[in-house]
């Protein structure tokens, strides 16, 4: 089995709810690739996932960025899957980013991870920024760094509908 992490919105945790499965086509989400260990051959298997989970973290906030509704907070959605659903986007050094060619089923789900309450100011500050951090502007890369500084919760599927609440 092969853990992946997926970026998501609480819109995402409604339909895995609802639908039992994460079924947008061609999902994104990051995992420690080829081409991340060749990047950090010194890290471990725990630095490498740690990678993969901060990358699905911060892609998070482009899906806040594109859905004023959700709440502003973090979500990313830790699943296993067998590998060969996976394809690896590209191969440029360091990626961490793959697509999963099938959905993903409530109970491939390992964890759920969202930020808590106290992140929202700093994670909508983020999401706003995250377009400009992207392009190279400082002050928004601290912005961003700022709701980095804050660490996702962790959460069991089968609470999935207690934090739908």
């Amino acid at each position: 089995m092969m853990r992946v992490y997926l970026p998501a919105t609480t819109a995402h945790l409604a339909q895995l709810r609802e639908a039992a499965e994460i079924s947008q086509p061609g999902v994104a989400a990051h995992a420690v690739t080829p081409a991340l260990r060749e990047w950090y051959a010194e890290g471990d298997d725990e630095e490498l996932e740690y990678v993969a989970f901060t990358r699905a973290a911060q892609e998070a906030l482009r899906l806040l960025h594109s859905d004023h509704e959700a709440p502003r907070r973090r979500v990313v959605i830790s699943a296993d899957v067998v590998p060969n659903v996976v394809t690896v986007v590209n191969q440029d050094l360091g990626t961490s980013a793959v697509q999963l060619a099938y959905p993903i089923p409530l109970n491939a789900v390992a964890a759920i991870h969202i930020d808590a309450a106290e992140a929202e100011t700093d994670v909508a500050a983020a999401a706003e920024a995250v377009d400009a951090a992207a392009a190279g502007d400082p002050d928004a890369q601290f912005t961003v760094d700022s709701a980095e500084d804050h660490e996702l919760l962790w959460y069991a599927p089968e609470e999935l509908n207690d934090l739908l609440s």
